[in-house]
């Protein structure tokens, strides 16, 4: 057996995902491989786009591209374009199958949804084990139509272990595997570190969300929230986040929809930034209000070991980390008015505000990158101990 470069035994695990854009998975999967992991990594991606994440993994982990350049989005498409797709799928499956990082595995992990439905094309005939990492609920309105099929009846059935981000995220994965599988909830590596109690802030009131711009991830509900809830005044509302997968234009509608609304001086788009505890230790309120539910939210999170005030959609993942009045907001999903009501709540009630930001960093359960690691590594060790076609579910 090989060792790892911290000299422990662990098994030769190959990583693979389909782009190299600074998203919430890859992010992920870079701190992920940074926090001394007890296996053998390798990242296998088909091209470098233009922006290169893989570039922060460290020097020792071994990173090759091999394959053709994956297109963005798919959901909701033209013919032609899901036809593109599906070629390219097929096209990185062959590759990936023939590629010496892949023939040589212990294991195989998919980091995103993309990278599963070429993994699971090109290890149909193979034993080598195939780990999903599911970071999306497990239905058609989060994948599209043929990524909803290509999950439910290629990529689950021959995973033999999934790792959710949530219960909720599992549970949505869990009709459609094997008996016997490998299935358990493993939050995203996030960067969390527990930060000390914040002094008290003065100025004007900063309201923030983190988080790709993207318009399911509802940057444009909380900045009609904001604009109702201080419609004069000095209260700040900062959307920190870039702006991938094609979302430029939604970008600039929320810059013109903050202009009509009349808050368009007191709107920041931050687009992305490194120094996420930097940015969050400046916030007062912290903010996810996805409009559908978030499979987990890396940014609850980080709110949470923030110590900042955070207010989630109640549904999906956050819900798992945020009891509403104890250590957080819960707010009814999609409903605008109710979101600009706890915005009112919490600006008119400073000691709230910090009690609420205190417990938040004391929430149970809360991971550093290493503790997260950890729990990958038992998954990588089980599923490659445990002979194929005899999985048990964790």
């Amino acid at each position: 057996m090989d060792r790892t470069p911290s000299g422990t035994r662990g098994p030769r695990v190959v990583h693979l995902d389909h782009t190299t854009v600074r998203g919430g998975a890859e992010l992920a999967l870079v701190r992920l491989l940074t926090a001394d992991p007890q296996w053998i990594p390798a990242v296998l991606v088909p091209a470098v786009d233009d922006v290169d994440v893989f570039t922060q993994l460290p020097a020792k982990v071994v990173r090759r591209t091999c394959g053709v350049r994956q297109q963005a989005g798919g959901s909701g498409r033209s013919a032609l374009r899901l036809l593109g797709l599906s070629a390219r799928l097929l096209a990185q499956a062959v590759l990936t199958r023939l590629h010496p990082l892949v023939r040589s595995a212990d294991v195989v992990a998919a980091n995103s949804s993309r990278a599963a439905a070429y993994a699971a094309l090109a290890l149909q005939l193979s034993r080598t084990p195939l780990v999903v990492h599911l970071r999306d609920m497990i239905d058609e309105e989060s994948l599209g139509a043929l990524g909803y099929r290509l999950m439910t009846r290629l990529i689950l059935p021959r995973a033999d272990a999934v790792i959710g981000n949530s219960q909720a995220t599992l549970a949505t994965a869990l009709p459609f595997l094997r008996e016997g599988v490998i299935a358990t909830a493993i939050p995203s590596a996030s960067g969390l570190v527990l930060a000390p109690p914040r002094p008290r802030r003065e100025g004007p009131l900063r309201i923030g969300m983190l988080a790709r711009i993207d318009p399911w991830k509802g940057q444009a509900e909380l900045l009609e929230a904001f604009a109702d809830a201080f419609p004069d005044g000095t209260a700040v509302l900062e959307l920190a986040g870039g702006a991938p997968f094609e979302h430029e234009a939604f970008a600039e509608r929320l810059r013109n929809r903050a202009a009509e609304l009349g808050v368009g001086e007191h709107v920041r788009l931050l687009g992305h930034v490194d120094d996420t505890a930097g940015v969050l230790a400046g916030w007062d309120i912290a903010v996810q209000y996805s409009t559908r539910p978030e499979p987990m939210g890396q940014n609850v999170l980080q709110y949470l070991a923030a110590g900042v005030a955070t207010v989630v959609a109640d549904e999906g993942g956050p819900t798992e980390w945020v009891e509403d009045g104890v250590n957080g907001i819960r707010v009814a999903p999609r409903d605008v008015a109710a979101l600009a009501q706890a915005l009112r709540h919490l600006a008119d009630d400073r000691d709230e505000r910090e009690r609420l930001a205190a417990a938040a960093v004391a929430t149970p359960g809360l991971l550093d990158d290493s503790a997260v690691a950890a729990a990958h590594a038992e998954v990588f060790r089980d599923v490659h101990r445990v002979r194929p076609g005899h999985r048990r579910r964790a």
